[in-house]
């Protein structure tokens, strides 16, 4: 069974994060080896081979971040014993059942393994085959390009100061005459000075939150779920939960960076820690999952929405300026579409559109324009239109039966 089954791995590389991150190397690397001192010691000559060879190896590893992968959960999968399906997670988008840490990534439109986060300057998600591929990239980017930095500053301050006693004796102390003539070298070292800094705070900024999520065997993805956990406990007396597969730092470190060892389980099942269970993590993301459910409101779309980032012509100023920032998606609705809202802002609302017998394309769940829908109870029927009639809504509820008590103590989702 394979679970790298891209199309087109190649094809992966032309998308503007590799294409960006492959041009910002090359031109430090360029421009590095073009302002290297010019002496030819056994100890330059040492540093330039270093320097290369740290280039190398963070080339190696951000080609294989790309292609290696997270690990794609294939479509349509179940496990093997069909009583354990009741434990898990179902992926309308792939048609199958989540393994445990296993999350949908709507970039990727796949089941991730292990899945850390989503990286653009990759084109692909960090998770369970490649993440011991990211770090070390980052690693080895972080070091070459603080060494690049280290030789354009010691080069650049050295031709500053020569530059100055060559103006003094031939250019009648002119010193803009002499460096116009090297105008694209100063500006390629200033370029990639500033890159350089750029890049380290960056990676080192990166490589920490890595290193810090490597040594706790969490991912970005199940800090937040534990969190939340926490706080769900916490406010309901009930006992801390505990994060199933904190092995300690050691085994931690191995289940990344062992090879053997990482692809143990082969990416469904992994090691916990004594008194949890596989679906330790998977259960309490149900039960999160539920008390959201309970909190959503139902709202009915009476005017087309576009699904448009940007509905300048269609909704107004307004409402196109106060825009979610953020990176959800937008859903395209049609008047009668059911919604399930579990966000709210003045001029937008964040749901998931309940999927009917048509097979409409595009994202089932987003942010879309408030006015274009209305809320309805139960019954389908509008707010507007019960405090409008209020005999026909008294009898509405009297059918219906009593309200739940968190229907009645939700004013923010």
């Amino acid at each position: 069974m394979t679970y790298h089954d891209d199309p087109n791995e190649l094809g992966l590389f032309w998308h503007w994060g590799p294409i960006v991150t492959l041009i910002v190397s090359a031109t430090v690397t360029l421009t590095t080896w073009k302002w290297w001192p010019p002496e030819e010691s056994l100890f330059w000559s040492a540093h330039f081979a270093l320097y290369m060879l740290l280039n190398v190896l963070s080339l190696y590893n951000f080609v294989n971040a790309v292609l290696v992968g997270p690990g794609l959960l294939p479509r349509g999968w179940h496990p093997a014993n069909p009583k354990e399906a009741k434990y898990m997670q179902y992926c309308k988008k792939c048609e199958g059942y989540k393994a445990p840490r296993v999350h949908h990534c709507r970039r990727c439109d796949r089941c991730v393994m292990k899945m850390d986060h989503h990286c653009p300057w990759i084109n692909r998600c960090v998770g369970w085959s490649n993440q011991m591929y990211f770090v070390s990239f980052l690693f080895f980017y972080l070091m070459s390009n603080l060494h690049a930095f280290c030789v354009i500053t010691i080069s650049g301050y050295q031709f500053f100061m020569d530059s100055t006693e060559i103006a003094r004796r031939h250019y009648n102390g002119h010193l803009e005459r002499y460096l116009r003539q090297h105008f694209f070298g100063l500006f390629m070292a200033i370029t990639s000075f500033g890159l350089t800094i750029g890049i380290v705070l960056c990676m080192l900024k990166l490589l920490i939150i890595q290193i810090g999520a490597i040594l706790k065997n969490v991912t970005d993805v199940e800090q937040w779920i534990v969190e939340k956990a926490r706080a769900r406990r916490y406010k309901k007396n009930m006992k801390p939960f505990v994060f199933p597969y904190n092995l300690g730092w050691k085994l931690n470190l191995a289940e990344v960076f062992n090879i053997e060892q990482q692809h143990r389980g082969h990416g469904i099942e992994f090691p916990v820690v004594k008194g949890c269970n596989q679906y330790t993590l998977t259960l309490e993301q149900l039960a999160q999952k539920a008390e959201k459910r309970n909190r959503t409101r139902t709202y009915k779309c009476i005017l087309p929405a576009t699904g448009s980032w940007l509905p300048i012509w269609s909704q107004g100023l307004r409402v196109t300026f106060d825009s979610p920032l953020t990176d959800d998606p937008r859903i395209k609705l049609e008047p009668n579409d059911l919604i399930r809202v579990t966000r709210k802002r003045k001029h937008w609302l964040f749901g998931e559109r309940v999927v009917g017998d048509d097979r409409r394309t595009g994202a089932i769940r987003g942010w879309f324009p408030r006015r274009c829908a209305i809320e309805v109870n139960d019954n389908g029927d509008s707010f507007a239109h019960a405090a409008a009639n209020p005999e026909a809504a008294h009898e509405s509820r009297r059918k219906v039966g009593k309200p739940k008590k968190s229907d009645k103590t939700n004013k923010d989702l």
